[in-house]
């Protein structure tokens, strides 16, 4: 098992959910630092340091992501061919790191000090928690992951950005820094053949998080700096296929069963009717999900439909339009893009059909 990055187009088909994925519930609307539901932030796919997760008593062993752990499971199910020693899986593991925004606002003197926010010629400027999204590309060829555990470790490094803030004439009013702390885990990867008719191997991927600086007292805010976030994966087979777990063919049912899948769960990724492409999410999904095709853009908030945001979004007063804008470049975005947003689109919102059938007679009448 090697890390690969040159496998990059081979997810470019799932990438649009699994992007969704990732920024679910990141900034919820009305998008602004001082709402009170943006001050719990970080729900889904989190994977927290251990020791700080087992003060907590954190043994949910659930498949949904949205109990906090120390670690995750992926077990998912790969039919091969003639000669499964040429069975090959990609694997890509993603999730966010944690970035602290804070303003500092520049004394008479050439210092600076501390600020809640700070307005920088037509800008406003807010302290405001955002993330920096992280990949880990994987090669893994069944036969050498065959009845043994292969281990490699990640590290998403810290480090420190400062941005100057001027006013309208270009001088110095102040600063935001935008601090991050260094993340690491581990992913464990195995396999095991299955006794069943046609070639088939169960697949796991195990992560975890190894951080050890993070005290088991910490406050949540704390812990969140070194933990992944949003944590999920995407897998691409070659030389072989994956096996839905929700609607399995008759003779790998019991096997599909027997998958015991930890905070995430993988479902079949791309187009209906392919099977080389498997998506394992701390959200549950259905097999092949997809973005809609009305949707003009993410608006990290699944529990709304794009019409009923982007209405709302309008409805927002210009000061709180210009918070919004503040406190993230997301948030900024989508209330752009809602601006802007011309009558044809929200149309489209309003509503879709799929599909078309015959009325029965009850219907009829």
């Amino acid at each position: 098992m090697e890390a690969n990055p040159d496998d990059a187009a081979v997810f470019d088909r799932a990438l649009a959910v699994a992007d969704a994925i990732l920024y679910e519930g990141y900034l919820l609307y009305p998008y602004r630092r001082s709402s009170a539901k943006n001050r719990f932030r970080w729900q889904f796919g989190v994977l927290t340091p251990r020791a700080w997760a087992q003060a907590r008593g954190t043994a949910d062993a659930g498949v949904a992501g949205s109990a906090e752990g120390w670690w995750q499971r992926t077990e998912c199910l790969l039919e091969t061919g003639p000669d499964p020693g040429e069975a090959v899986v990609r694997c890509r593991l993603r999730f966010l790191q944690l970035v602290g925004r804070s303003i500092e606002e520049r004394r008479p003197d050439g210092g600076h000090r501390p600020a809640d926010d700070l307005v920088a010629g037509s800008r406003l400027a807010v302290g405001f928690d955002a993330a920096l999204p992280r990949d880990l590309d994987l090669r893994v060829r069944v036969a050498d992951v065959l009845d043994r555990e292969e281990r490699i470790d990640l590290r998403a490094p810290g480090g420190e950005d400062v941005e100057t803030l001027g006013d309208d004439d270009g001088r110095p009013v102040g600063r935001a820094l935008s601090r991050r702390w260094p993340v690491q885990g581990s992913v464990f990867v195995s396999a095991t053949r299955c006794e069943t008719t046609a070639p088939l191997f169960r697949l796991r991927i195990r992560v975890e998080n190894t951080d050890d600086t993070t005290p088991p007292d910490a406050p949540r805010e704390e812990a969140l700096r070194r933990s992944l976030i949003a944590t999920h994966s995407l897998l691409a087979a070659r030389e072989s296929s994956f096996v839905s777990l929700l609607e399995p063919p008759g003779w790998a049912e019991a096997e599909a069963h027997a998958c015991a899948n930890v905070h995430t769960f993988p479902v079949l990724a791309g187009e209906p009717g392919t099977r080389d492409l498997l998506l394992s999410s701390p959200i549950l999904l259905y097999d092949h999900p997809r973005i809609a095709p009305e949707s003009p853009g993410d608006l990290h908030d699944a529990a709304e439909i794009d019409e009923i945001l982007s209405l709302r979004t309008l409805t927002l007063t210009e000061e709180e339009k210009r918070e919004a804008r503040a406190t993230d470049p997301r948030g900024a975005a989508i209330v752009d893009r809602v601006d802007a947003m011309p009558p044809e689109i929200f149309s489209r919102l309003h509503g879709a059909i799929r599909s078309l059938g015959p009325a029965s007679a009850n219907e009829e009448s």
